[in-house]
């Protein structure tokens, strides 16, 4: 069976004793019926990893043994902040896994006038602390030590106004660059995905105004899931670790 990895919030050291949160605890002991003496990863996405050593499995809790750091590190040397409109149904977790496995560092969830889902409040929260969760199983699948952060849900013109020195892009099939013909980013790419609808002119002319450089990926048009995927790739294969 492969080493399971698993993320704990929580100052890791060599050769102390940690008792597993329980989510961690009922995978560890329900999912997998791991035992004693069983290895695991642990990382708590400050870097690096720790071997360990399940020392105790009780009702309901798991207590390990932390071992040698590890200070192993596949994060791409491409930073890439993606701003997705949010998608309905299980398309924006797919999404937020999907982009965490390829090497995504930053998410930032946005409502544009075509969005289609209608999220508030409490509602809004749970939410957003299901996306982070997701985030983090899949860098405990993937390999990945540092967690991405998902922001907080806010509107696509809040998000576009930012100041920042990315590389600024907009997907859009009127475009004029195409990913071979980016120039180098330097500090990073502020890539925004827009919604199954697409994005309204005044949002894209909103874009182009706060420097988003209009983006083609090719001549079909992809669902917004779909893109966000594809282009992350492109961008890796062309500025990234992706071979």
């Amino acid at each position: 069976m492969r080493i399971p990895r698993i993320y704990q919030q929580a100052p890791l050291q060599q050769g102390q004793s940690l008792a597993l949160d329980a989510d961690a605890s009922n995978h560890l002991a329900r999912v997998l019926r791991m035992q004693a003496g069983q290895e695991l990863i642990l990382f708590n996405g400050e870097g690096g990893q720790y071997q360990a050593r399940i020392d105790l499995v009780e009702k309901k809790s798991v207590h390990v043994l932390i071992g040698e750091f590890n200070d192993r590190d596949c994060e791409s040397p491409l930073p890439i902040h993606l701003g997705q409109v949010i998608s309905r149904g299980d398309k924006m977790e797919l999404t937020i896994q999907k982009s965490t496995e390829l090497g995504v560092r930053e998410i930032t969830p946005l409502f544009s006038k075509r969005c289609g889902v209608k999220l508030s409040g409490e509602r809004l929260a749970k939410k957003h602390q299901q996306w982070q969760k997701i985030a983090i199983s899949a860098c405990e699948q993937c390999g990945r030590n540092q967690v991405p952060l998902i922001h907080p849900p806010m509107p696509l013109e809040q998000w576009i106004q930012e100041k920042t020195p990315e590389l600024k892009l907009n997907l859009h099939p009127r475009a004029h660059y195409s990913i071979n013909t980016l120039p180098q980013p330097e500090h990073g790419i502020r890539l925004l995905i827009g919604p199954e609808g697409g994005l309204s002119e005044e949002e894209i002319e909103l874009c182009s105004g706060s420097c988003f450089e209009e983006l083609l990926l090719g001549p079909r048009v992809l669902r917004t899931e779909t893109a966000a995927m594809t282009a992350i790739t492109a961008l890796q294969c062309r500025f990234g670790d992706l071979a």
